[in-house]
């Protein structure tokens, strides 16, 4: 059985689901959606085999201030 999403594509599994993780296991990020700091994290947990998403994760950009081009 594969350990992560990528091991399963190498072996031509492509419906994978990662084990259900406790979100005490991995932890949350604050970086901005679509953000390099976001894809790295999201990258990482692939590679050890947890959940893409955390529920505390940050999912807007409430709070941010925007600047005008």
């Amino acid at each position: 059985m594969p350990r992560s999403v990528l091991e399963a594509i190498r072996s031509g599994i492509w419906d994978f689901e990662p084990e259900p993780q406790e979100p005490k296991c991995y932890e949350a990020t604050g970086a901005l959606p679509g953000s390099d700091e976001k894809l790295e994290v999201m990258a990482r947990r692939i590679r050890m085999g947890y959940p893409l998403w955390h529920p505390k994760d940050r999912r807007t950009y409430e709070g941010i201030e925007m600047q005008e081009s």
